[in-house]
């Protein structure tokens, strides 16, 4: 077990570019909206889970399936870069069917630890050591937490226009690791 701040660092800003909460607030809003009340507390320990699970049998889940980590982490840059066109162009390609909760579907899954997340968890663990990945998670969780119970109160201090601001340029962020995790990747597939 090595602690590394820079490690932390550099797979919390990842991890917190990738998971993309501040820019999913328009979502939350409308969710809240939608049915009421987000189980705030369920979704980030679900998330947390799910990420934790994944960074330590990630890798050996995709083996059993016959998926190698090249594989899996080209595919990772598509959705990933996908999502950052979305971000940045303010489209939707992806569309969920109306949820009957807010907790665990849509929050914890997919839009916390969706494939792009899972996708960049097993790109930082062939990068660093598993501890300050563990801890990059933590750190976003509990980000992800106040986000989820304060949602309200930061729609109205940032308004609309901060929130697009914010968001475009999470997507620029997001797309530029997308092109990073397909160049990395795509030489080990041939």
């Amino acid at each position: 077990m090595h602690f590394d701040i820079k490690e932390i660092l550099t797979a919390s800003m990842i991890l917190f570019a990738v998971i993309d909460i501040i820019g999913s607030i328009p979502i939350i809003i409308d969710l809240r909206k939608k049915v009421g009340h987000i189980q705030s507390e369920k979704a980030s320990i679900v998330a947390a889970i799910l990420m934790i699970v994944f960074l330590f049998v990630g890798k050996e889940m995709l083996t059993l399936i016959g998926i190698d980590v090249n594989s899996f982490a080209v595919a990772g840059a598509f959705i990933i870069f996908f999502i950052a066109l979305e971000m940045i162009l303010g489209i939707q390609l992806y569309r969920d069917d109306e949820p009957e909760t807010a907790a665990v579907v849509p929050l914890a899954f997919p839009l916390i630890a969706g494939a792009g997340t899972m996708t960049s968890i097993l790109s930082l663990r062939a990068e660093y050591q598993p501890i300050n990945i563990v801890i990059a998670i933590i750190i976003n969780i509990i980000f992800v937490y106040i986000v989820l119970k304060s949602s309200g109160r930061i729609e109205r201090v940032l308004g609309k226009q901060g929130i697009n601001v914010i968001r475009k340029i999470f997507g620029v962020i997001l797309l530029a690791i997308a092109v990073k995790l397909f160049a990395t990747n795509i030489k080990g597939l041939f």
